[in-house]
């Protein structure tokens, strides 16, 4: 039985790679995105090797994906949560010089 190349596993791989690619460079969103469709080519890639009683290779593609898909969604997390903290200063800022007549 000759082995054939996991379907999904090199979609899996390039969306977690898109996905920490695209949280630095672009926004957190978009990372995020592309966390999610990294984690259910995964899931699917790995349900199809889990079914296939080794006759697919490129388990490893998978697995990586699967990583850097999660420390992709991470970073966006962690994006969303310094905007957050960002704006609501900012937010705080002008709500006090507002209350103060300073505005």
């Amino acid at each position: 039985m000759t082995q054939q190349t996991l379907p999904g596993a090199s979609n899996a791989l390039t969306f977690g790679i898109l996905s920490i690619v695209l949280t630095l460079l672009c926004c957190g969103p978009f990372g995020a995105i592309f966390s999610f469709i990294g984690l259910s080519n995964a899931k699917t890639a790995q349900r199809a090797y889990d079914q296939s009683n080794g006759q697919y290779t490129g388990i490893e593609n998978v697995k990586t994906g699967k990583t850097l898909s999660y420390v992709g969604l991470i970073l966006a997390a962690i994006y969303l949560l310094i905007a957050i903290i960002y704006f609501g200063a900012i937010a705080a800022i002008i709500v006090a010089a507002a209350t103060n007549g300073d505005f």
